[in-house]
């Protein structure tokens, strides 16, 4: 059996203790290395605040001092908008066949999967682990739940005999903790304190760009 890699991806405009403490749980419950993949152009959400280099500068900055969560930049050396799955081929032609990997997705994201570019694909290149919050239950469309039922499965173990198909449910912290929110804090001139790595407020010109955006 072989360790899994998980990808957890999204804008990080900024990251946050969110993103950080259930990327980490995620970790904790699949005995795997995460990799936080910033998107480039993101096709399903607006385009962010701060520039590709300034976001993935603030992920660095954020997971420096441990090696389990690691920031990669592949999608913002792509050009186009960021599609999960080139990401999931790019990344299984780099570490071949037999490794598993896992996409994890929250619950919003999972119940709007089918929506996604060649989604059934995605069950081909990886497992899929939901992250679901206490007292959140992912949503799930005919047409999702006919695709995922028989792939689920209860334990996390199983993800490392095999290099992808399976879907697994990981519970993860409810932190009431939004981008939207901190970039807020920022604009009004106040200090995301607790919100946001400390690592990030050491550097003022890190969190920059969101205090003059206006967003």
């Amino acid at each position: 059996m072989t360790r899994p890699l998980a990808l957890f991806g999204g804008t990080f405009d900024p990251v946050h203790v969110g993103h950080l403490r259930v990327a980490w749980e995620a970790a904790e419950a699949l005995d795997a290395d995460v990799r936080l993949v910033p998107a480039n152009v993101p096709p399903h959400r607006p385009q962010p605040v701060a520039s590709a280099a300034q976001r993935l500068a603030l992920l660095e900055r954020a997971l420096a001092g441990q090696s389990r969560l690691v920031a990669d930049d592949r999608e913002l050396r792509r050009d186009g908008p960021s599609w999960t799955i080139d990401t999931l081929l790019d990344l299984r032609a780099e570490l071949g066949a037999a490794q598993p990997l896992v996409l994890l997705v929250g619950a919003d994201a999972w119940a709007g999967l089918p929506t996604w570019r060649r989604w059934r694909e995605l069950f081909e290149v990886a497992h899929l682990g939901v992250l679901t919050r206490a007292g959140q239950r992912a949503v799930e469309s005919d047409e999702l739940a006919h695709e995922a039922a028989p792939r689920r499965v209860a334990d996390a173990r199983a993800l490392h005999a095999a290099p992808a198909g399976h879907v697994v449910d990981i519970a993860v912290s409810a932190l009431d903790v939004s981008a939207t929110r901190i970039r807020a804090e920022l604009t009004a001139g106040r200090e995301p304190r607790w919100l946001v790595a400390e690592a990030l407020l050491a550097d003022p010109a890190l969190l920059a760009p969101y205090r003059t955006s206006g967003a």
